[in-house]
């Protein structure tokens, strides 16, 4: 009995680990089931020492932990790179930022004035940050304003309700076409999100998985300059032929598009 349920927690454990390896996270049994035997021998030679003589003020807790190794990198550190290099390129005046994430933010505001889109209300917690709680397929900004529009992995959960927003399956294209709108001529929008080269789908009410056709067509009124693609199998960036066309299972598209400079505003339908 005791194996046959040491099976089937190995299973479970391995189908975990399939269904998190598109997040770049990987489980183990527990925390100590991967520390070499030598590192454990000297870590508790250590302790014992530690233990008879602590520095002053200490206590000391036995909490053994080992991180040896390359430094482990996700897709969000991929699509932060993308974003970084490119803004670090254009030096934006100005920043709107739709959904993005939030410790990106923060390293953006420490540096840019950054007008910040969240559908759900936070504090402010920088002088260089302007927040303003709304969804991102109506934004309260007049045409032309900023200098660069950025949203990392954002795109793919408007209109399906997971953040608080309203229902709308074409909140998505509304909200890239407002984006759009609030960029001056010339101004760039720096997105991530979603691909497959399977057919395009809706993980409900999680995300969307998009084509490269569809993002290319979000895109059709805007001038190229970069993106790579992200893939969770080779945990690196990759050509398009190596992005995933497994069904439910998705790689990441980093984009850097410029709005043309005789562009006229389109509004979202």
């Amino acid at each position: 009995m005791l194996h046959l349920l040491g099976n089937i927690q190995s299973r479970l454990l391995s189908m975990l680990n399939k269904i998190l390896s598109v997040t770049g996270l990987e489980l183990s049994r527990t925390r100590q089931s991967r520390i070499p035997r030598k590192f454990r021998s000297s870590f508790n030679r250590f302790l014992a020492d530690v233990k008879r003589n602590p520095p002053s003020g200490f206590n000391i807790i036995k909490d053994i932990m080992y991180d040896v190794g390359v430094h482990p990198l996700s897709y969000i550190d991929y699509e932060c790179q993308f974003t970084a290099y490119h803004i670090s390129s254009l030096k934006p005046q100005n920043i709107i930022d739709v959904g993005s994430y939030r410790q990106f933010i923060l390293g953006l505001l420490s540096h840019f004035r950054v007008t910040t889109i969240d559908v759900r209300e936070r504090k402010l917690t920088s002088g260089n940050e302007i927040p303003i709680s709304c969804d991102a397929k109506s934004l309260p900004l007049p045409d032309n304003s900023f200098d660069a529009a950025v949203s990392l992995c954002s795109l793919e959960h408007f209109g399906l309700g997971r953040f608080g927003d309203q229902f709308d399956l074409d909140a998505d294209r509304k909200a890239f076409s407002e984006m759009v709108r609030v960029l001056k001529p010339g101004g760039h929008l720096i997105f991530t999100t979603t691909i497959n080269r399977a057919k395009p789908s809706i993980a409900f009410n999680a995300h969307r998985i998009y084509s490269y056709e569809m993002l290319r067509q979000l895109c059709s009124d805007l001038e190229y300059v970069d993106e790579k693609f992200y893939s969770h199998k080779l945990r690196d960036f990759c050509s398009l032929d190596e992005v995933t066309k497994e069904k439910g299972v998705w790689d990441i598209y980093c984009g850097c598009w410029k709005k043309r400079l005789n562009r006229g505003i389109i509004h979202p339908g």
